[in-house]
């Protein structure tokens, strides 16, 4: 039983989750303000508020939420792939920090312990220079084009594009498939694509794939939840099955680099499914967990690995694995990983992959800083844009702004959760991780089911509070950017933004 479930339970006997708290946790000494009720139970306003004393007014500390930057702080947790989780506090020398966190030692004044490398230390790592002469070529070109496609006319394909805002570029550009049996994928993939109970393609893999099946590198622009996963992850796995065999001590032959642990669990998801009923390994190699597991994964061989940068890189320095059987790179959400900082990262990773290697780049928006690295990145790509390049707001959502001052965010929240709470699952964006915890502790005091996820808690806990979340067993979840994306699968959710 998850140590954790009587306090959902009852959400007067809540504490502040402890990564790193050991044993089962004593009974509540306290009971929540005014008498809170479990969420579900009805109080007087039917929220599960307090029968009894009214809730007092939150009250934030003066000067306002402080994350705690910089200033000698000897840091908070484990270190993450996020931008935001490192460099922070780098003046101490690697004690724990006092309070929610202060039995965990810290990474980020003194090295790299356990949890990940700073990234002073990602930046100043130097790996081997790699020797591409000699290299055996490899086969990447496996489009066959279905005669129902051929057989389209040139209408009928502006047409199509047209219909699904699909624009493309680059020479000899093969036309979209209407059908999933147009790719012609193995059957395999038909069959676990049927039982997914997917109608169509996707625009983005409509064009998508016989673009990446021809061996050409690939631009992908579309926005998160568009499907630009498998878009590239079977085409990867037709690709792994036309190369030879893993021999004792041969890294991935596809490699998948993402910005997040999240996403790129998400993404080991799909190519489970997919790769397991074509005896194709992969792995998932992310910062914040052991890296014991992850390292046993490398050494038995795996045809596909999916990583974070920062990780991947301590991997490679320890020489864990290698990327010298990589014929075919994917860099998904390219613009989120430039914009955690990761382009120093993405260079050293890539300076060891040989370059006549396929280069996949995904992204939902299309920055210059993007473009400058697909241009020294990518050979002659094709280009497929789903909808607008530029970054904007989503037409389909309602966005509403209010300015509130400080004193009056909290109360301003629990009134409008009481306004929108009608079974849909809540996302609450915070601005600081303190502030997320904070909240939420406050939210689940007065009866709100609430769960917080950001980049201070161990990759265990981000998981379980992502599938309380998912599941609708917790409704509220507040985070930091850390969930900007890779939350497209979760089906119905309302988002709040709220500046702590």
């Amino acid at each position: 039983m998850n140590p954790y479930d009587n306090r959902y339970s009852d959400a007067a006997s809540f504490r502040g989750r402890r990564s790193d708290f050991v044993g089962p946790i004593p009974p509540p000494s306290f009971v929540g303000r005014g008498g809170a009720v479990p969420y579900g139970v009805p109080g007087p306003n039917g929220f599960g508020s307090a029968p009894v004393a009214p809730v007092p007014p939150f009250v934030p500390p003066s000067g306002g939420f402080n994350v705690g930057r910089g200033g000698g702080r000897a840091g908070n947790g484990p270190v993450s792939d996020r931008k935001h989780d490192m460099g922070r506090g780098r003046g101490g020398g690697g004690g724990g920090r006092a309070g929610a966190h202060g039995f965990r030692g810290s990474a980020r004044g003194g090295g790299r312990h356990g949890g990940g490398s700073s990234r002073d230390d990602l930046n100043n790592i130097a790996l081997p220079k790699q020797d591409f002469k000699n290299l055996v070529p490899f086969e990447k070109n496996f489009y066959v084009e279905c005669p129902a496609v051929r057989a389209m006319s040139e209408q009928e394909v502006l047409h199509y594009r047209a219909s699904r805002e699909i624009t493309v570029q680059g020479n000899d550009v093969p036309k979209p498939i209407m059908m999933f049996h147009e790719a012609n994928f193995p059957d395999y993939c038909l069959e676990v694509i049927a039982n997914l109970r997917f109608a169509d393609p996707t625009p983005i893999q409509a064009q998508g794939w016989p673009m990446a099946l021809k061996g050409r590198d690939l631009i992908g622009i579309a926005e998160t939840g568009s499907g630009k996963t498998l878009a590239y992850l079977l085409p990867a796995l037709v690709h792994v099955n036309a190369q030879p065999r893993l021999a004792h001590g041969d890294g991935p032959i596809v490699l998948v680099l993402a910005p997040t642990r999240e996403l790129a669990v998400q993404i080991q998801e799909e190519a489970l499914k997919f790769g397991s009923r074509a005896n194709k390994r992969s792995t998932c190699i992310y910062g914040g967990a052991p890296k014991g597991p992850q390292i046993r994964e490398l050494k038995r061989g795996v045809e596909i690995v999916i990583a974070t940068p920062g990780r991947l890189i301590d991997m490679l320095e320890a020489q864990h694995t290698n990327l010298r059987r990589v014929t075919y790179l994917v860099l998904d959400e390219a613009d989120r990983m430039l914009d955690m900082g990761f382009e120093p990262q993405i260079r050293k990773i890539v300076a060891q992959i040989r370059p006549d290697r396929q280069t996949l780049l995904w992204s939902a928006t299309w920055p210059r800083d993007v473009e400058t690295l697909a241009r020294q990145f990518l050979h002659n790509p094709y280009k497929v844009i789903i909808g607008s390049p530029y970054l904007k707001a989503n037409q389909s959502i309602n966005q509403i702004v209010e300015v509130v001052t400080d004193m009056e965010k909290y109360n301003r929240l629990i009134r409008l959760l009481k306004e929108v709470m009608d079974g849909s699952r809540i996302l609450i964006f915070m601005e600081t991780k303190k502030g997320c915890d904070q909240v939420t502790r406050q939210m689940r005091v007065d009866g709100w089911p609430a769960l917080s996820i950001h980049g201070d808690k161990n990759q265990a806990e981000r998981d379980w509070v992502l599938a309380e979340f998912k599941s609708g067993r917790s409704p509220i979840m507040t985070a930091t950017d850390v969930a900007a994306r890779g939350l497209g699968r979760i089906t119905v959710f309302r988002s709040l933004g709220f500046l702590v």
